[in-house]
């Protein structure tokens, strides 16, 4: 290889290299975004409510009289 082809190669493998830099910045903020986005909505379940009668959470009292 001339040193033209050599320069241009070196010049080019570190364009890929910004490149792929870039891409993975941009790709771990949208994995924040949906993580942030995911934390929302469980943090947006009501929690059970809790049962006056027994002190118990709902779905754990079975009523049997009918």
């Amino acid at each position: 290889m001339d040193t033209p082809s050599i320069a241009s190669l070196a010049t080019r493998m570190s364009s890929v290299e910004f490149q792929q830099t870039k891409e993975i910045a941009v790709l771990k903020k949208a994995i924040d975004l949906q993580a942030q986005g995911a934390l929302q909505l469980l943090e947006a379940i009501a929690p059970l409510p809790t049962l006056s009668s027994s002190g118990g959470v709902a779905g754990q009292v079975i009523n049997i009289t009918a």
